[in-house]
C-alpha cells in the first residue's frame, strides 16, 4: 500500500511502521563503505531496497563511523550528483521517498533540488546554522538526532548521568531550535543516535526507554543496524552477520513506540515489523 510524507510523519499517532533503506555512498561507511560508489551499484541497491519494501532511502556521501573525518559539502555533491536523482525518480515510481544524510546546507539544498523530501542531521542542526532555516525555507522533513560530540571523537568514553533522560532533554531542545527557524513540529522526527557517543549500556538503556521520547510528540526513528554493540553481545565480528541482533532491536524498539527503522536488511526488517504490527492488531475471536 502507498504511503504518503503525511504517512511518515504522523506513524507516531498510528503506529505504523515505516523502513528507511540504507545507502551509503561512501569509501569508508563502518559496514558497506566503498560499496555503492559506482552509480550502476548504488542505483541498483535502491531498487533492491524500494522493492523489498523500503518506505525511505536514505542517502549518504560522509561517513558518520566512531572516528571517520569530516568531507567537504563538494566532495559530497561530487559522491551524489550521479547516483541521487536516479534514486529520486525510482523513489517517486516506487511512491516513496528519499532523505539526504547530511549536516550541511550546501549538500541538502542539492538534494533538496534533486527531490529529496527530508533532511537526515545528525547534528540536529548544529553543525551548520544555515540548515535548519533551509529545512524551513523549503517546507522539508527533518531528522533531529543525539549525538554526544563529533563522529571523530564521540566514542571516547561517552558519560551520562542518565542516558534517556539526558537524550530525551537534548532532543527537546532541538525541536524548539527546529521551531524557531520556521519548522513545524509535524515535520520533525526524532533519533535518539544509537551508537552515536554511546556505550553498549546507553544504547540498550536507550532501545529499552523509547517511550518516554514518544512523549516529545514526533516519529521517533531507530538506527541500530549492524552496529557495534550488537557485535559485542553477539559475539559477531563481521556486521554483515549481524541481522538477527538488528531485527531483535528493531522490535524492542517497536514496542517502545519507535516507528521508524533505519536499516541495512530491507526486506527482513520489513517483514519482522508486519508481523509484529499484526500481532499487536490481534484481537480474540468469538466463540
Amino acid at each position: 500500500m502507498a504511503i504518503t510524507l503525511d504517512d511518515i510523519l504522523n506513524s507516531n499517532r498510528t503506529h505504523r511502521s515505516v523502513v528507511m533503506g540504507i545507502l551509503n555512498v561512501t569509501p569508508d561507511s563502518f559496514s558497506d563503505g566503498g560499496g555503492f560508489l559506482e552509480p550502476s551499484i548504488a542505483v541498483a541497491q535502491a531498487q533492491d531496497m524500494l522493492r523489498e519494501g523500503a518506505s525511505i532511502i536514505d542517502v549518504g556521501a560522509e561517513s558518520t563511523q566512531p572516528g571517520s573525518e569530516r568531507v567537504s559539502a563538494d566532495e559530497q555533491i561530487a559522491r551524489l550528483e550521479k547516483i541521487l536523482p536516479q534514486v529520486v525518480k525510482l523513489a517517486n515510481d516506487a511512491e516513496a521517498f528519499v532523505s539526504i544524510d547530511t549536516t550541511l546546507a550546501k549538500v541538502a539544498a542539492f538534494a533538496l533540488d534533486a527531490g529529496a523530501a527530508i533532511v537526515n542531521d545528525v547534528s540536529a542542526g548544529r553543525d551548520d546554522p544555515e540548515l535548519l532555516p533551509l529545512v524551513a525555507e523549503r517546507n522539508a522533513a527533518v531528522v533531529l538526532m543525539h549525538m554526544l560530540g563529533e563522529p571523530k571523537t564521540m566514542q571516547a568514553n561517552p558519560t551520562y548521568q542518565d542516558v534517556v533522560a539526558e537524550v530525551s532533554v537534548f532532543l527537546s531542545k532541538r525541536l524548539a531550535a527546529a521551531e524557531a527557524a520556521g519548522i513545524a513540529r509535524r515535520k520533525c522526527i526524532i533519533d535518539p543516535g544509537i551508537g552515536f557517543g554511546k556505550t553498549l549500556q546507553h544504547n540498550l538503556l536507550l532501545l529499552a526507554g523509547i517511550a518516554p521520547l514518544t512523549k516529545l510528540g514526533c516519529p521517533v526513528l531507530i538506527g541500530p543496524s549492524r552496529k557495534r554493540f550488537i557485535g559485542v553481545i553477539t559475539g559477531q565480528e563481521d556486521s554483515t552477520h549481524r541481522l538477527g541482533g538488528t531485527v531483535a532491536a528493531c522490535l524492542r524498539a517497536f514496542e517502545g513506540g519507535a516507528t521508524i527503522f533505519r536499516v541495512h536488511d530491507v526486506g527482513q526488517v520489513r517483514d519482522a515489523l508486519l508481523v509484529a504490527g499484526a500481532i499487536d492488531n490481534a484481537t480474540p475471536s468469538e466463540r
